[in-house]
């Protein structure tokens, strides 16, 4: 068998010592300088198109996962590590009536410009926030109409055979990487500049990425302290999968993409 070029050795005593990622966390902030992405937004809308920060995120986010930090793009399962072919950005979404959140994985983002990511979102953000939801986000409904006592034995059954062995439960559609690669929330539209979010157990996700609030702030530029509008990003890592060298590519990949929001408005195919 040929080597799993995924598991170094480090990764094979994480996967041993640490549980599913309520344990091994590590957490990372950055603030990024936005003004040309927010010029670039200002004249789409002039031209009658409509993109948001978070369509340009996703777009970082998944290019940077699929071609600089490889190596993140993949979950564990019955002990191994098991790559992923496309990167796929999950979303979160709120639903309508504050009915908590729901997600939307928008297949092979990494191809994807940011006008088409923006138009797949909106063609399917009516359905998410009205809670008509059907296959994984569907069936957490179903879980949690289940009667206190039996619930969470229900969620760990659930969790362990369809998770973390992969195998089908025939009456709950669940797909076979149901959250995609890695998941995007905007906290910012509660007023919120940074916040350590949770890794959903059963997400299989290598990181959670939340977007803060845009603050006008004092940075040096060229030299000189200048007032720029600063984005703040911060990451929730599973450190089973991820480590300081590997975040840090992801951190420099999205970095670098965001201040080029013209290319990012390009097809990556």
């Amino acid at each position: 068998m040929s080597k799993n070029p995924y598991e170094s050795p480090w990764r094979k005593l994480a996967i041993a010592v640490y549980g599913a990622p309520n344990e091994g966390k590590v957490y990372g902030t950055y603030q990024i300088d936005v003004k040309k992405m927010l010029s670039y937004i200002e004249k789409k809308k002039e031209q009658g198109t409509r993109i948001t920060v978070t369509n340009f995120v996703t777009a970082a986010l998944a290019r940077s996962l699929y071609e600089d930090a490889p190596e993140m793009n993949c979950f564990v399962q019955r002990g191994k590590l098991v790559p992923r072919e496309d990167a796929n950005v999950c979303v979160s979404i709120a639903r309508k009536g504050g009915k908590g959140m729901t997600g939307l994985v928008i297949p092979k983002t990494h191809e994807m410009s940011v006008s088409e990511i923006a138009e797949y979102q909106q063609n399917r953000l009516d359905q998410k926030r009205s809670g008509k939801e059907k296959g994984t986000f569907g069936a957490k409904d179903a879980i949690a109409k289940i009667p206190w006592p039996f619930r969470r034995p229900v969620f760990k059954f659930v969790k362990w055979w369809a998770f973390e062995m992969g195998f089908k439960i025939p009456f709950m559609k669940i797909g076979r990487d149901p959250f995609g690669s890695i998941m995007l929330t905007n906290i910012g539209t509660f007023g919120l500049e940074t916040g350590m979010v949770a890794l959903f157990p059963i997400g299989k996700l290598p990181a959670v990425i939340a977007m803060g609030k845009i603050k006008e702030k004092p940075v040096a530029v060229d030299g000189e302290v200048k007032i720029r509008p600063m984005l703040p990003l911060t990451g929730t890592f599973d450190h089973r999968i991820a480590d300081g060298g590997k975040i840090g590519d992801l951190a420099n990949g999205i970095i670098d993409r965001l201040k080029n929001p013209a290319k990012l408005d390009q097809p990556n195919r």
